[in-house]
């Protein structure tokens, strides 16, 4: 999608609500305290069938220094600088404010078309003050309600001379390069091809993936507050895409950003600090939790963020424990490296954290990086596809049940009241994590302690660390009980 729209305006007018009303979901947090979105962050939006790219921006305040509400203004010139479009965006209860005007005033010398929308129309005294945003200079206002979806079908005969300007303007580009765009079914057909031509390993069967190469990585940074999480992301990309500072808790809404690694495409979030839950006191924080986990559990690699000066703390540790009880792969990224002086103490430390605190997952990936300087970003990067291709294994059921065979061999499970509990069969449901289903005699008696033989002889057998590894326990149906 080539054409994109910014949402701009002053905080508290709604721009966050037509931003999602446009995504068709609800993505950004949306409260009535001003300010709450800070960073700017972009959606696929679909109108009445047109397809485009919709920025949503932080509150537009008249403040030039380096405070909160300064870089939020920098953050949103950035999203500007980007855009093909920007809709300024005022309050219709509130009227034309001083500031809606020198806002106005300052996007009249931008070079981008813009238009007014005049929001929270729903009322007969928000129209009424319509009127007054012809002053404004910026063509006739658009009346909408963005809470009800009123008024959507004036945006779209807006936008969509721009939107079929640029379309055309694509396919002219890609016509005159004589690009072609390459079916999607080729390259997965390739893809298992390549599977299926390979030669036998180990037990018999060759292992399998069911990795699409056309889907990006999800992949979430998340944390406790102020350990880096957003400098993470800004060295990842190479530009200031989120707001940082010395402040905890400045990112509020998770922050989606696509990018391309070695030859992969990715799509990063970064997620607002996670605190303990008795300090998460008042609703908005609460409700930037909640857009935490979720982003966690949408995800398919989370990078875990710690403070290499602090090391794990429990709230470390129970991050860490939610993102392995979601099943998601993990690498953790041990922020401010260039601080620590005793270097090898401290990352013999943290490996022994992670073997005792975390064992239901071994041989978690831990890499040292310094993000304020950019060091060993690469190599965090080259972690994320690694783990990203364990948590996508497959393995194929002739070679499962190979392996279950000489493991029970080696050590049977107990007996049950003197009889012998089979192991009769395993195969893999899923990836994504690793899942397998194990047909037992009796289930009901089967010890946790052999069903962790098995896992960790999954683990070590399959080269399976860093990524969670989920067994089932099923019985087959005797037909002749009732």
């Amino acid at each position: 999608m080539t054409f994109s729209l910014a949402i701009i305006g002053r905080p508290n007018v709604g721009k966050s609500t037509l931003f999602n009303r446009m995504a068709g979901k609800k993505l950004a947090l949306v409260h009535d305290t001003p300010g709450l979105t800070r960073d700017w962050r972009e959606a696929d939006a679909h109108l009445m069938g047109l397809d485009f790219t919709v920025i949503d921006t932080a509150g537009l305040e008249e403040s030039f220094d380096l405070s909160i509400q300064g870089r939020m203004r920098q953050q949103t010139e950035r999203a500007l600088a980007r855009a093909d479009m920007a809709l300024l965006v005022v309050d219709a209860r509130v009227g034309i404010t001083p500031m809606d005007r020198h806002f106005a005033d300052w996007l009249r010398r931008q070079d981008i078309p813009s238009a007014l929308i005049v929001n929270k129309c729903e009322s007969r005294a928000g129209l009424d003050n319509m009127y007054e945003a012809y002053e404004l200079g910026l063509g006739e206002p658009i009346a909408i309600s963005a809470e009800h979806g009123h008024g959507m079908e004036a945006i779209y005969d807006l936008l969509r001379p721009h939107v079929e300007a640029a379309e055309a303007a694509e396919a002219a580009a890609a016509a005159l390069l004589g690009e072609e765009v390459a079916e999607p079914e080729d390259d997965i057909e390739r893809l298992f091809q390549k599977y299926q031509e390979g030669a036998e390993t180990g037990f018999g069967d060759e292992e399998i993936s069911t990795e699409d190469l056309n889907k990006p990585i999800k992949v979430a940074i998340a944390g406790r507050p102020n350990v880096g999480k957003s400098t993470l992301l800004n060295a990842i990309l190479g530009e200031e895409r989120s707001m940082t500072g010395p402040e905890a808790g400045i990112t509020r809404d998770a922050v989606h950003v696509d990018w391309e690694f070695g030859g992969r495409k990715l799509r990063l979030v970064d997620t607002a600090g996670l605190r303990r839950k008795a300090r998460v006191v008042n609703y908005i924080e609460r409700m930037a939790v909640e857009d935490t986990l979720r982003a966690i559990r949408l995800a398919q690699v989370v990078v875990m963020v710690i403070d290499g000066e602090t090391l794990f703390e429990k709230q470390d540790l129970t991050i860490a424990g939610h993102v392995i009880d979601e099943g998601r792969a993990i690498v953790i990224a041990v922020n401010k490296w260039d601080l620590v002086k005793d270097k090898e103490h401290t990352l013999d430390e943290i490996r022994h954290q992670l073997s005792t605190s975390l064992a239901q997952v071994r041989d978690i990936p831990v890499v040292t990086i310094s993000a304020i300087k950019g060091q060993r970003v690469d190599k965090l990067m080259q972690g994320i596809l690694d783990v990203y291709n364990l948590w996508n294994h497959r393995i194929g059921t002739g070679k499962l049940n190979r392996w279950l065979r000489i493991m029970e061999s080696q050590n049977p499970a107990p007996l049950v009241s003197g009889r012998q509990n089979r192991l009769r069969y395993m195969t893999q449901i899923k990836a994504r994590p690793p899942t397998f289903a194990l047909w037992v005699s009796r289930p009901d008696d089967y010890p946790e302690t052999h069903q962790r033989y098995l896992v960790n002889g999954l683990r070590r057998d399959f080269a399976m660390p860093a990524t969670p590894v989920r067994l089932i326990l099923k019985t087959s149906r005797n037909p002749y009980t009732d």
